[in-house]
């Protein structure tokens, strides 16, 4: 959809303008004003998207009208069933997931989409409830719901899952399923500056990291060509098929003034969930990073961007540095810094795997003594 931005008119931005209301963040009461994108709706838009974990930029384009369009949905307002020709999403998925994770049953990562993983907790939920085991949320079933408490206590369910996977997984790299997301591509450039594009940079940074994890064992793939875009739905897809462990997706950064630098990370996190191990991987990666780069401490953010949110794995994006940046354009310009920085990605990886206790200070671990073990 073309983005709605202060100044536009018309029916749609009469509906953002609805939705915010029902939101309880704007007053919709002034007639004279219910179609016009004013300030108002604006600071309302921001503070939306500040709240769900997406791009702030005060205006609506397809990702926060989808938001906006799940957010009013309420625990009951609807029966939720997997449909894989439609998918379901909105707050009350995301209500439905957060309580059966609470009780202990695992539906992946509350993320808002009824899925198949969903389905099958939910039908869990019902045979140990004695109900009819149909994966379909009812009345039936949220009476049960309400019925009950928690069953897990003394710590979070599916943080206590994630953590035990990957122990169970072990701190070799050897056999690990890696998806590598050199971010735009194709018709989609990113970040341009002169003769330099942000999919060509990332796209040599991605190969420089698959060869490395390549060389240890662990099974790579790539989301797109080297002349080549998807969708971040497309991305996330891939990733889900070919059942990853990861999803490591790069990028560089932009912006309009020359002094916006450094790096940052981003997990899967916003409203009532985030990827606890996305979050663990991202702070990793960050890490390193700045360690070994030098490039300023952007930190690391939880937001509930497509990739991030509809991938079943932990990923994490990377802002390698901004292109509009001369401190940063000249060191992303450098193969030596690119390489440096693909060691950093799978120095982060495999600090993932080790066991707290093996688990070097950041920038000093050398994967080859790692991998001889």
């Amino acid at each position: 959809m073309q983005p709605l931005r202060r100044g536009a008119a018309g029916n749609a931005v009469a509906e953002v303008r609805r939705m915010l209301a029902v939101l309880g963040l704007l007053d919709n009461t002034d007639p004279a004003c219910a179609d016009l994108f004013d300030e108002a709706t604006e600071l309302a838009v921001r503070h939306f998207q500040q709240r769900r974990g997406i791009s702030v930029d005060g205006s609506v384009g397809t990702e926060t009208f989808v938001a906006l369009t799940g957010a009013h949905w309420r625990l009951g307002d609807r029966v939720l069933a997997h449909e894989p020709a439609v998918r379901l999403a909105g707050d009350d998925v995301t209500a439905l997931q957060v309580q059966l994770l609470e009780l202990g049953y695992n539906v992946g990562k509350a993320d808002g989409v009824f899925g198949s993983t969903t389905a099958e907790g939910t039908r869990a939920f019902q045979r140990d409830y004695g109900l009819v085991a149909d994966g379909i949320c009812g009345p039936a079933t949220l009476r049960a719901l309400r019925q009950l408490g928690r069953r897990v206590v003394g710590g979070r369910p599916q943080l206590l899952r994630d953590l035990v996977a990957v122990a169970a997984s072990g701190p070799n790299l050897l056999g690990k399923r890696i998806v590598i997301d050199p971010g735009h591509g194709g018709d989609d450039p990113g970040t341009v500056y002169a003769d330099i594009t942000e999919a060509d940079l990332v796209w040599d940074l991605a190969t420089r990291l698959e060869g490395r994890l390549s060389a240890l064992g662990v099974q790579c793939w790539l989301t797109r060509g080297p002349n080549l875009g998807a969708t971040d739905e497309q991305r996330a897809s891939l990733a889900n098929e070919a059942g990853a462990d990861l999803v490591l997706s790069l990028h560089v950064d932009g912006f309009e003034s020359a002094r916006a630098s450094g790096v940052a990370a981003y997990y899967y996190g916003g409203g009532e969930s985030s990827s606890t191990i996305g979050e663990r991987l991202a702070d990793l990666v960050q890490r390193e990073l700045v360690a070994r780069t030098g490039l300023v401490d952007g930190r690391i953010h939880g937001k509930t961007w497509a990739l991030l949110r509809l991938t079943r794995m932990p990923a994490v994006r990377v802002e390698l540095g901004y292109l509009s940046s001369p401190v940063d354009r000249s060191k992303l310009l450098d193969p030596l810094f690119r390489d440096t920085a693909a060691e950093g990605l799978l120095v982060a990886v495999q600090r993932l795997y080790l066991p707290l206790g093996d688990d070097p200070p950041t920038g000093v671990l050398r994967i080859p003594a790692v991998a001889q073990q």
